[in-house]
């Protein structure tokens, strides 16, 4: 027979997350203690044993995207400690570190997920960390750089500036900006991805890919250099490339002003990958959107959608691709 609705004990933010971290306790081997600690914290009020069941359920439908969003952060988190720990501190702080990191990884899978909305998200802690300008996710943002140049940050991106010995240099931190160059004399150079963009008087998108980056040019002309051995592409207005450590593609030819539409609010695909839209609408986002089917995560989309609502581009996505989606606590999403 089922309880009375008002049979069920009210719960607080604090006992949800009491009941989380027991439960990230638990998969990491806990003692005899820690078990005995856990028995006498449920009977001590009704509404801790409901929070546990509660905790449990969202732990089961959760625990492989956390497992793997843990991976990346803690892949993440090694680098921003690398940077942040002196070679002069003690080895045994740096085990410290070491230790806490991995534990996030394996063990707090679901406390993670809590944090991960806003708060927990090592890789741009890092990027933000050596940028001089950063757009929040769903904040598209220009600014105006010494030059006179202006750079319009797309959602969720950062660059550091650096202008000096007669050269203007911008490294792409993260996601993607679009680049309006004042004429001074000097070079102006976008690094990004392991190579660099060279200007050659233009207006231009580079955007971060996981393994390199893509130029789009919407007026002008750029060079494009995968490294520093390799010859540079020349484009110019209406083309693209992508590249990594060891290439660059040919140039394509695209509609510039439709890809780069979201400047204005709007995400334009043909044929994309839905991998690659559920990326570009995760800066929009206030959380994270994870991709479980890869099979899925390979068909393509076209559209145009308004880039201040992803959860109405899912919708609208789910109706045509057709996927299973489930929230978790709030800040974040998965697709199967």
């Amino acid at each position: 027979m089922k309880a009375p609705a008002d049979s069920i004990p009210m719960l607080t933010p604090e006992q949800h997350d009491a009941a989380l971290k027991w439960l990230g306790l638990l998969h990491d081997q806990p003692s005899a203690a820690d078990q005995a600690r856990l028995s006498r914290w449920l009977q001590a009020d009704p509404a801790h044993a409901e929070a546990y069941a509660q905790a449990q359920v969202i732990w089961e439908m959760s625990e492989e995207p956390a497992a793997k969003l843990a991976v990346e952060d803690s892949a993440a988190l090694a680098a921003l400690l690398k940077v942040m720990d002196a070679p002069a501190q003690a080895p045994q702080r740096r085990r410290s570190l070491a230790r806490w990191s991995a534990t996030l990884a394996m063990a707090a899978c679901l406390v993670l997920m809590v944090g991960m909305g806003l708060g927990w998200q090592p890789q741009r802690w890092g990027d933000d960390l050596g940028a001089d300008y950063v757009s929040a996710p769903g904040q598209v943002r220009t600014v105006t750089l010494a030059d006179e140049s202006q750079v319009t940050l797309d959602a969720d991106s950062a660059i550091a500036v650096h202008f000096d010995n007669g050269e203007r240099h911008v490294r792409l931190r993260r996601g993607a900006a679009f680049f309006q160059v004042a004429h001074t004399g000097e070079p102006f150079v976008v690094d990004g991805g392991h190579g660099e963009t060279r200007v050659l008087g233009t207006r231009f998108e580079v955007r971060l890919q996981p393994s390199g980056a893509q130029v789009t040019v919407l007026s002008g002309r750029v060079g494009v250099k995968a490294g520093a051995d390799l010859p540079q592409q020349l484009l110019t207005a209406g083309q693209r490339v992508s590249y990594d450590q060891a290439r660059t593609t040919a140039p394509q030819s695209v509609d510039s002003e439709s890809q780069l539409a979201w400047r204005q609010g709007w995400l334009n695909y043909y044929r994309t990958p839905l991998a690659d839209v559920i990326s570009d609408l995760s800066r929009y986002y206030p959380g994270r959107i994870v991709v479980l089917n890869d099979q899925l995560a390979t068909k393509r989309v076209s559209g145009s959608f308004p880039s201040n609502d992803p959860r109405a581009v899912l919708a609208a996505l789910k109706s045509v691709v057709g996927f299973q989606q489930y929230e978790a606590l709030g800040r974040v999403i998965v697709i199967r």
